[in-house]
């Protein structure tokens, strides 16, 4: 993989480039931006770009990618790798764009180490750069062929057959292909790109669950409302705007959190908005009548905002040894003493063997994770999903 010169100088230069990444990473997006200005109003989401989020999940991405290397020559981490290369294959990322992004990354790599950047330091790097890059580009065109596709061409027009309040800042929105065709299928945990057109001419684009279980002519995505902009824009236009009998731009379904098929106790734990694919999950269970133990734990607001807490419940009910334990900030009368607050997994039974799905919050998959880890549970039976830029990345 890496060569033995490369290693060690990426090995050498690894803490000074580490502590410039912060700083190479935003030189790099004003680059980028001033150069294809289309990539932040149609490809890029807004709101992490202002927040900073997204250069952060860069930076870290690069530096663990890096050090991996660095610790393991022979190797590559596919695993990191698979989680970037299902979302940038829902968002339609082709293989030219790999070379816009080398140029003006290293031209900001350039700018802020100055001197230090050798020939052989730009070589190293070029080598990191372009091995990361490239496993990225195989993957995301197997995904692309795997769903039938041209690389880049994800996009498909959806109708809106109905929409339900789910609360007053949920909404499921049900779709069917605008065009008759069936429905892709695809695996319970996974999710859509969405594709919208804004007043200002953007075309931004937001990841929702597919919330229904694999089937039928249907698809459902629950949606919640995110407050604020640019944060907020894309939600807030489906629930301002989208009627039933309006039209969807929909990508086909990615995602990697899904369940492995096999008897394994499962632990399926969510926060907010995080249901959704649980939810899809749970869904799957019972109708494939999965018979070993299903622990579901889901932390919320209250009952009220609990989203899709009544079908939570009720596929939780049709498996033979599963049960559901909720938590909420403000339960009001009749909820259980022990399940106020945030959630706390000490008191339940985690059995042997159990593999562990997380949804919601990145502080609440890390308290969870942490929880879990401290009960025995192997993080290689850990998995999660973070809907925006992966700031997980560098430390799993």
């Amino acid at each position: 993989m890496l060569s033995e010169k490369s290693t060690v100088t990426v090995r050498a230069t690894l803490p000074a480039v580490a502590a410039a990444i912060d700083t190479i990473t935003e030189r790099f997006y004003q680059r980028l931006f001033a150069a294809h200005p289309e990539l932040l109003r149609d490809l890029f989401n807004r709101g992490n770009q202002a927040s900073g989020l997204q250069r952060q999940a860069l930076a870290g991405s690069i530096a663990a990618f890096a050090t991996y290397l660095v610790d393991h020559p022979e190797e590559r981490p596919d695993v990191m790798l698979s989680r970037i290369a299902h979302k940038h294959a829902s968002l339609g990322v082709t293989a030219d764009q790999y070379r816009v992004v080398h140029q003006h990354l290293f031209a900001a790599i350039a700018e802020v180490l100055g001197a230090a950047v050798t020939p052989e330091v730009a070589g190293a790097w070029d080598e990191v750069y372009w091995l990361m890059a490239n496993g990225l580009i195989a993957a995301e065109t197997r995904l692309y062929e795997e769903r039938g596709l041209l690389a880049g061409d994800v996009w498909r027009e959806w109708t809106v057959a109905a929409r339900v309040e789910e609360t007053p800042d949920c909404a499921t929105f049900r779709l069917r292909p605008a065009d008759g065709a069936p429905a892709p299928a695809f695996r319970p945990g996974q999710y859509v790109s969405v594709q919208v057109e804004l007043p200002d001419g953007a075309r931004q684009i937001r990841q929702y669950s597919l919330r229904s279980a694999p089937g039928g002519e249907l698809r459902s995505l629950t949606v919640k409302r995110v407050q604020g902009d640019p944060d907020g824009e894309v939600s807030g236009h489906l629930h301002a705007r989208l009627r039933e009998g309006d039209r969807l731009r929909v990508s086909a379904p990615y995602g990697d959190l899904v369940l492995d098929g096999d008897e394994a106790p499962l632990l399926l734990a969510s926060a907010g908005i995080g249901c959704t694919p649980m939810v899809s999950m749970l869904e799957r269970l019972a109708a494939d009548g999965h018979r070993a133990p299903v622990t579901v734990a889901h932390a919320d607001r209250s009952p009220a905002a609990h989203a899709l807490r009544e079908e939570h419940t009720a596929f939780t009910a049709q498996l033979p040894d599963a049960a559901a334990h909720f938590w909420y900030e403000a339960p009001g009368p009749g909820h259980p003493a022990d399940r106020t607050g945030l959630m706390d997994l000490a008191a339940l039974p985690v059995l042997p063997g159990t593999r562990a799905y997380l949804c919601g919050p990145l502080p609440f998959m890390r308290a969870v994770r942490g929880q879990l880890l401290a009960k025995g549970v192997p993080a290689a039976d850990i998995h999660y999903e973070v809907f925006g830029p992966d700031l997980w990345l560098a430390q799993h």
